[in-house]
């Protein structure tokens, strides 16, 4: 299953290392952050809770930016 979440982020290389952070987060396939539409596409793993994996993925981002947001 694929999602599109808005996210506050900063500059274009936060995005990257934001991106990089969520492809590492545990239950996501695939993700793709957008700087200029200030988007992340999220690929899912099949049968796991959105949600949670998506509270995950932020405190992985949080890492990155701490004062990044995801919409989820």
């Amino acid at each position: 299953m694929k999602k599109s979440y808005a996210i506050e982020v900063d500059c274009a290389n936060c995005a990257n290392l934001m991106e990089d952070a969520a492809n590492k987060t545990e239950g996501i396939k695939k993700a793709a952050v957008n700087f200029m539409t200030q988007k992340m596409l999220v690929e899912f793993e099949d049968g796991v809770d959105e949600k949670e994996v998506m509270k995950k993925c932020l405190k992985n981002c949080k890492k990155v930016e701490d004062d990044c947001n995801i919409e989820f």
